[in-house]
């Protein structure tokens, strides 16, 4: 008996440290949304309520959108690709929240086949909670590899009020807008902290204040590891492999994969920060394969700042105190002598990331197509070298472009030009209304007092003894012709 109750204990003890390690994250504000349809949706074990269900509290506001159902999709197509909400006229969706911070915005978007509205004809602007996000866009993804030309576009927004409101406003009147699925919710209080390293020509500095920054994620990249799905990973993110911008020859690098267990730490990276199967995947150089540095090219748009996160995990590594290197931005030292084992606290297979900001300029050219950021690792004169050393080691890579000084993501343009120049048609009928009924009201109005006026100032009847011809008294008038 008791060799059964140590056992019960035991096993209790496992499941807790089990439950503890792998415990999902639970967001204060969570808001998934089908638009379009009037059901509900599950994908990836995530439940997307539908917007047009009558049932349901209704998020949007806009007279006049359409409900819309794409036509002969393939069988593989998520049930939140297969609608949209289709806008001919400014609208929004309000979503309150309980939670001060960073939220996570993810807007879906698939041009479906209609034979009933032609999403070609799609042109709209996206604002949320004030920062333009999107301008002028299609809804088009023309480098997806997927079967269906789906987008994900995922916003970072710092929310100080009690809403997130997601504007839609068409370009031109001959326009609309459409979404198929939204995702608002409150990201860990750990995502993004305050300050970064700014990283130019000159050298380092500190930058501070990048929590309230509005940000987009442009590269989400699984050094050395396969892609990793929403499903994979705690905060439903997409990681995709590193091979296509990886500007090193495979021969200096090499792909190295840990079946250990990564461990999280205070003061490190956080699984919501990084999933496992990020860090337990890396690419490693070795001078002894000929290593100088280890670099990855990323093209962006020029004209912001951008906000680069390195991860960093040793799983390569024997034993701890043998592994620096220098951390490089386009070019530029950004961190020399970088001590792995110092940062984890000596402690091997504990993640770390570290923020970098660099202002991407156009190239030499001046060209409007942008620019590149380039992020590279590189031996440092510490490093202990052996023949089986490792001289740097790269776990994941994130790229988010930091809003302009016009509180923007895609343009040199305000929320209050975008929707001063894209006036919304109902107002517009509102207002034509407005001027009729005040016309209409100015006609009376007038006629009223100039009724009132004749009424004081007109002819007024005379007396019966003046108006009649009396030869006693005479005709006035005559008398005073005469």
């Amino acid at each position: 008996m008791a060799i059964l109750y140590t056992r019960i204990v035991f096993l209790l003890f496992v499941f807790f440290l089990s439950s503890s390690a792998f415990a999902s994250f639970s967001p204060a504000d969570e808001y998934l949304v089908n638009c379009g349809s009037d059901v509900d949706s599950t994908v990836d074990n995530r439940r997307f309520v539908g917007d047009a269900s009558a049932s349901k509290v209704k998020f949007f506001s806009s007279e006049g959108s359409i409900a819309l159902k794409g036509e002969n999709l393939a069988l593989n197509v998520p049930q939140i690709y297969r609608t949209a909400r289709i806008f001919a006229q400014q609208a929004k969706y309000k979503f309150n929240v309980r939670e001060q911070g960073t939220h996570m915005v993810r807007l879906h978007f698939n041009r479906l086949y209609s034979s009933k509205i032609d999403l070609n004809d799609a042109l709209f602007h996206v604002t949320v909670n004030g920062h333009v996000v999107l301008r002028n866009f299609s809804g088009d993804d023309k480098d997806s590899s997927s079967d269906f030309e789906s987008r994900v576009r995922e916003f970072l927004i710092w929310v100080d009020v009690g809403e997130v409101v997601i504007r839609f406003v068409p370009s031109k009147d001959s326009n609309f807008a459409f979404v198929n699925a939204i995702e608002v919710i409150s990201a860990p209080k750990d995502l993004i902290g305050d300050a970064a390293t700014s990283v130019s020509h000159d050298g380092t500095e500190k930058f501070n204040g990048l929590a309230k920054q509005a940000m987009e994620v442009v590269y989400r990249i699984n050094v050395g590891g396969r892609k990793v799905t929403p499903f994979n990973d705690t905060l439903w993110r997409t990681w995709v492999p590193d091979d296509e911008f990886l500007k090193t020859g495979d021969g200096s690098s090499e792909k190295t994969y840990f079946t250990g267990r990564i461990k999280y730490r205070s003061g490190g990276a956080s699984r919501e920060v990084g999933p496992d199967n990020v860090y337990n995947t890396a690419r490693v150089g070795k001078r002894s394969n000929g290593l100088v540095d280890m670099s990855w090219d990323f093209k962006v748009s020029a004209g912001y700042k951008y906000l680069i996160r390195m991860h960093f995990c040793d799983i390569a590594s024997k034993s701890l105190g043998r592994l620096y290197f220098n951390i490089y931005i386009n070019g530029n030292l950004a961190y020399q002598d970088f001590d792995i084992s110092y940062a984890a606290d000596d402690v091997l297979a504990s993640p770390y990331y570290i923020d970098f900001v660099v202002d991407a300029t156009a190239d030499d050219n001046n060209s409007p197509s942008g620019s590149s950021i380039t992020v590279s690792v590189g031996p440092s004169n510490k490093t202990n070298v052996d023949e089986h050393g490792v001289d740097a080691i790269l776990n994941g890579v994130e790229i988010m472009k930091m809003n302009n000084s016009m509180g923007s993501l895609d343009g040199y343009v305000s929320t209050e030009m975008i929707l001063s120049t894209c006036p919304n048609r109902r107002n517009l009928s509102i207002f034509i209304a407005m001027l009729a009924f005040m016309c209409i009201f100015m006609s009376f109005y007038i006629v009223t007092q100039r009724k009132k006026v004749k009424d004081q100032y007109g002819w007024t009847k005379l007396s019966m003894d003046i108006l009649e011809d009396n030869p006693k008294s005479g005709n006035q008038f005559a008398a005073r012709k005469a």
